[in-house]
């Protein structure tokens, strides 16, 4: 067989493998789902014992798949959501929650513990703040850092090693605590341009403990992703993963960056090169995420970033995107009796079901966003990440009635995607002000990807083509280059991105009165967005106190 190349995505649900040859033809997938525990406080925890066990079956699943040897893989590349994993000095699991239960040692990234800090640091006003769009987030590691000093000091103390999820998969596939430069200056305030980290800013938010021995409880040794580890696959992890010993290992990146890797290079559907300064990679999972390059340093308000050499060298990324966004599109739907299987949860086979639906309605798949007309949804369920970085933010649904037919189920799921759409809109017009234009391309990966319908709605909300990947795991894709890259199957990332990424369809924006319907649903999503602030102020207000006429 050619020379493969393994990728390793950990997701919020699940841990899935992907074999591809140096053309980015997949060859096999594994797929093993992973524990999640949910508990007061908006706390979310998972175990970095349980998603290795994950990661194991998953390689071997997509071996087996593939019908590939263990000698056929020459490079290994991991992704993972941003989590923080907490492990003591013999590198054992730290528990994450006051249940001081071992096996729940990570703060998943939706986890939002730590709005309270977060607030506190946007606050001070420190420079760093810059490069995470003028405020942090409670899904970035310092504020959750700070919670777990101020609320569980123990766990914190015992704590020898933080380190993000994709870093922890690198170090425990190797025993190399190197960090990548992605989730370090992503998540942590890392400043990768001057290589450093600010210490005045861990000092003045109450970390400056972590300045010791040289940074090395949060990272002290940082090189950019693709770069190869260690001596490569530990013989223990090799036995566990089914694979020989000294297999080359790639410096990781967080699981969105792995799909924007994937698809801001390549070529597109006519077969010319693709340039990324023009495209956006938009990952649509249980989150959305939506990045853009920038060979300058250009700050977005209420966006991620600039971060320098995230995902490629010498660009700067800035990144977007929604705390739910199929996680929203579930919360909705699954509010209709119809909609749901046994259990109450969402059965099987209804986006299908759906897709169906939509194209038997109307005219065409443009049209079909007629159908919402009078529903409108604010589709931030888990607070608005960007543009407008309230983490407070919930989600609201207008024009509901009585119907519970299968008419109104579809009416409610198109709504739901025009929600999501404008989200996006909103993201691209504040990067427009901000003075990053050019991205006249979305090329679309994660589960909507794949529906035709969200595709369609979303070219038309956003004035922009909406491009398909050629492959159906983007995500896989970006973590194999990763590890091609780092075997020399490809000099620079750039290099495999060229030869291992394509798209394969578009959807063009349409013109006219979708355009115009579309404007129209929009500015209702901002006023809704209004009305989710300005309730929240008036319910914050002291009791007794006369709401302003």
């Amino acid at each position: 067989m050619a020379e493969l190349y393994l990728g390793v995505d950990v997701g919020t649900g699940s841990v899935r493998a992907g074999l591809f040859d140096a053309s980015g033809t997949l060859k096999g997938v594994g797929k093993h789902d992973i524990q999640i525990w949910r508990a007061a406080g908006e706390r979310v925890e998972q175990s970095s014992d349980d998603i290795w066990s994950a990661t194991c079956a998953s390689v071997k699943a997509a071996m087996l798949a593939a019908g590939a040897s263990a000698a056929d893989v020459r490079g290994i590349g991991f992704d993972a959501t941003c989590s923080l994993v907490l492990l003591d000095a013999g590198f054992q699991p730290v528990p994450a929650g006051p249940e001081q239960d071992k096996r729940r040692n990570i703060i998943v990234w939706m986890d939002h513990r730590a709005t309270a800090q977060a607030a506190r640091i946007n606050a001070t006003g420190h420079r760093v703040l810059r490069y995470v769009g003028g405020a942090i987030s409670p899904e970035m590691e310092t504020p959750k850092l700070l919670w777990l000093k101020e609320n569980l000091r123990g766990s914190y103390d015992r704590t020898s090693h933080f380190l993000d999820l994709s870093d922890w998969l690198t170090f425990r596939a190797t025993d190399d605590l190197t960090r990548s430069t992605c989730a370090l200056v992503c998540k942590w305030t890392w400043i990768a341009h001057e290589h450093s980290w600010d210490d005045s800013y861990l000092d003045e938010i109450g970390l400056g403990d972590l300045k010791e021995a040289d940074h090395a409880r949060i990272g002290s040794r940082i090189v950019p992703p693709g770069t190869p580890l260690g001596a490569g696959l530990s013989p223990k992890a090799a036995a566990e993963l089914g694979l020989v010993p000294g297999i080359k290992v790639a410096a990781a990146l967080i699981d969105a960056h792995a799909g924007a890797l994937a698809t801001l290079g390549g070529h597109d559907v006519a077969g010319k090169a693709a340039d990324p300064r023009h495209r956006m990679a938009l990952i649509m999972g249980t989150s959305a995420c939506c990045m853009s390059l920038s060979p300058g340093d250009i700050g977005v308000k209420g966006l991620w970033g600039p971060y320098y050499d995230a995902i490629t060298p010498g660009y700067w990324l800035t990144e977007g995107g929604m705390s739910a966004a199929g996680a929203a599109l579930d919360r909705f739907l699954v509010t209709h009796p119809l909609a749901r299987g046994a259990g109450g949860s969402l059965k099987p086979g209804l986006f299908e079901e759906l897709e169906k639906a939509a194209r038997a309605a109307a005219p065409d798949l443009s049209q079909a966003a007629l159908l919402a007309r009078d529903i409108h949804i604010l589709a931030d369920v888990n607070g608005n990440r960007s543009p407008l970085a309230d983490p407070e933010m919930r989600g609201i649904w207008s024009g509901i009635a009585l119907a519970e037919d299968a008419a109104s189920l579809l009416r409610l799921h198109i709504a739901a995607l025009c929600g999501l759409a404008y989200g996006l809109a909103d993201i691209l017009d504040q990067q427009e002000r901000s003075g990053l234009t050019g991205q006249d391309t979305i090329v679309i990966s994660g589960g909507l990807g794949r529906s035709p319908l969200a595709r369609q709605i979303i070219a038309d909300a956003t004035g922009r083509i909406v491009s398909l990947p050629a492959t159906d795991e983007p995500v896989l894709l970006g973590a194999a280059m990763l590890g091609s890259v780092a075997a020399g199957a490809f000099a620079s990332l750039e290099q495999g991105m060229a030869a291992m990424s394509r798209d394969a369809a578009q959807n063009l924006p349409a013109q006219g009165e979708i355009a115009a319907f579309h404007r129209r649903k929009r500015k209702v999503h901002t006023l809704l967005q209004g009305l989710d602030r300005e309730a929240r102020a008036l319910m914050a207000a002291p009791a007794g106190t006369p709401p302003a006429i």
